[in-house]
């Protein structure tokens, strides 16, 4: 009973009622509270003060603003049973229904302050955003959009960069390699993962049962098998029905100096060779997309493909 009656003091004033039924919803700064209520700030500081004493809003600063709002869900339950009480009489009077179409002004003119700035910045709205985000950073966030439920294969994993990225997503990685060194490198780079399997086994005859994965990831490792359309059976015999498959790797290109400096057997894929390669191995729907050229790069254009166990 003390600690009703002690809100209800806070809430004696009609104002300050009215402020609440703002901020119930909305986080507004002063000057916004000052312009739908029409008053100067000192009076609403005074107002936001005498509720912040009793606990029915809370404030963050955000650069140099500070934003009130009222936590309803941390209210204690003296509030909690109180504030419905209130908000049913406050909300009805003509008072409340002239702060709603003032705070619907305040809100347009937040609106329209975006809209001014993108109008403007527009042209160089990509620059502005590598500048303070980077280049990469969407990249990651799409990531969430994995079904976590996933078992993947990283098939030629190397060092585990790729198996790195996409583990935290997904339910289990199996990563895959014919080279100890590159193993070794891979569990040191993914020891802090513990839904990593790390197997040793060629693509032509990998380390995983019938039907175990739910997706493939061939990385840059396509043009090192000297048989790709066995390498792509092998690849769907461990896939289900369902599963996806993806490669990454070159575009045909001239640079017949990699088969002797880094072993490639495969000078890249035409579009027409790599679907004709992941059809004959069982996967259909396959779409190929070249990917976007960094201007930086030195190696040829890469394309992604992407196809479906039948």
């Amino acid at each position: 009973m003390v600690a009703i009656l002690e809100h209800m003091t806070a809430l004696s004033d009609p104002t300050r009622c009215r402020m609440l039924l703002m901020l119930e919803k909305h986080e507004l700064t002063v000057s916004e509270l000052c312009s739908v209520l029409q008053m100067p700030q000192s009076s609403v500081s005074r107002h936001l003060k005498t509720l912040a004493d009793d606990n029915w809003i809370t404030s963050r600063r955000d650069a140099t603003s500070r934003f009130y709002t009222m936590p309803l869900d941390d209210l204690d339950s003296a509030a909690s049973r109180l504030w419905p009480l209130i908000r049913e009489q406050v909300a009805s009077t003509t008072a409340a229904a002239h702060d709603e179409r003032r705070l619907r002004g305040v809100l347009d003119r937040r609106r329209l302050k975006s809209q001014e700035f993108f109008a403007t910045a527009a042209s160089k709205w990509d620059r502005l955003r590598e500048d303070l985000f980077g280049d990469s950073f969407y990249l990651w966030a799409v990531l969430g959009l994995i079904d976590p439920a996933l078992t993947v294969g990283d098939l030629g994993c190397g060092t585990g960069q790729l198996t790195e990225t996409v583990a935290p997503y997904v339910r289990r990685v199996i990563a895959v390699d014919g080279s100890t060194e590159m193993l070794d490198a891979a569990r040191t780079r993914l020891a802090h993962l513990r839904n990593v399997e790390i197997r040793k086994g060629e693509l032509e005859s990998l380390p995983i049962k019938d039907g175990e994965l739910d997706a493939a990831l061939l990385s840059l490792v396509l043009h090192y098998s000297p048989d790709p359309a066995r390498t792509l059976a092998e690849v769907a015999r461990v896939c289900r029905p369902g599963a996806k498959v993806l490669v990454v790797d070159m575009l045909p290109h001239h640079h017949e100096e990699y088969q002797q400096q880094m072993g490639h057997v495969w000078l890249g894929f035409s579009e027409k060779q790599i679907v004709k390669f992941l059809t004959a191995a069982g996967f259909a729907s396959a779409r190929v997309r070249a990917l976007p050229v960094d201007p930086d790069a030195k190696g040829p254009a890469l394309f992604a493909a992407i196809a479906t166990r039948s």
